[in-house]
């Protein structure tokens, strides 16, 4: 039996226990198809940033093609709240939005992470796995906006470095995946490393949710309690430093005593929240 978890964002609904029941296909096909909607839009643009990319000037195309998917992905979270299966309270990052040359780095409980950030902050940058963005699907897109390619560490560190005195943004989970051991995963020194070179400051983000949809081993057609909720909140802002080493330990200790627990650890220790 799913029993939804005592939160104040979230409503038992309406009716009795058969008729919520008798709900849940329908809840579940309106997830679906928001997931759908997201994959549409994106192959939309994908499709349009193939037709820019040979057309713009490298600093034209980077700033269009930046925005043009920050506002793709605000407007994906728009239909998602007016249907009430996902809520999104990210005001927090507007403090950040023309500031230039920060490294923003978080927590990562969730494949929506980055449709979070970069939907208000139209300036920034998220580094990709290569072979994504070689994929006709969802490469041209990335290259049009100058997305950072990780083929190689030294490359992905130069191409961030350079992005960073230019004046972008850098969005980074450097958990490297989805969390997996509460309260995080231990984070790669590679944002510590562009840090230093670009003399970058560093913002700490955090993402809370109580629900483990599309965490770490959740799969797509499982439905989780609804309304899925995210709230986003800014940390500690570190200076650049020389010893990369001793960021990189300073906004993990962060990261780890701000950070909520990953869904997965609350489920286990409360029985109310669906499995």
């Amino acid at each position: 039996m799913h029993v939804l978890p005592s939160n104040p964002e979230r409503s038992p609904g309406r009716g009795s226990p058969a008729r919520r029941l008798a709900l849940r296909p329908l809840a579940w096909l309106m997830l679906q198809s928001l997931l759908l909607f997201l994959g549409l839009l994106s192959l939309g643009w994908n499709l349009a940033a193939l037709l820019l990319h040979p057309l713009l000037p490298r600093a034209a195309g980077r700033r269009v093609g930046r925005l043009m998917i920050s506002r793709g992905y605000a407007f994906f979270w728009r239909v998602a709240q007016a249907s009430g299966m996902l809520r999104l309270h990210a005001q927090a990052l507007d403090a950040l939005r023309d500031e230039p040359g920060l490294v923003i780095v978080a927590n990562h409980p969730s494949l929506l992470d980055a449709l979070m950030l970069v939907a208000r902050l139209p300036k920034s940058a998220c580094v990709m796995k290569a072979s994504l963005r070689r994929n006709p699907f969802l490469g041209p897109g990335a290259r049009l906006a100058r997305y950072i390619r990780n083929d190689s560490a030294r490359g992905m560190i130069r191409l961030a470095v350079d992005d960073l005195r230019q004046g972008g943004q850098l969005v980074l989970f450097p958990e490297g995946t989805r969390t997996t051991r509460a309260p995080l995963n231990p984070l790669h020194a590679s944002f510590a490393l562009i840090a230093q070179r670009a003399q970058a400051p560093v913002q700490v983000v955090f993402i809370d949710t109580d629900s483990p949809y599309l965490s770490k081993g959740w799969p797509l057609w499982r439905l989780p309690p609804l309304p899925i909720v995210f709230s986003v909140r800014l940390g500690r802002r570190f200076e650049p430093t020389d010893d990369h080493l001793r960021l990189l330990g300073e906004v993990e200790a962060h990261l780890a005593a701000g950070v909520r627990p990953p869904p997965a650890a609350r489920a286990a220790a409360d029985p109310g929240v669906a499995r």
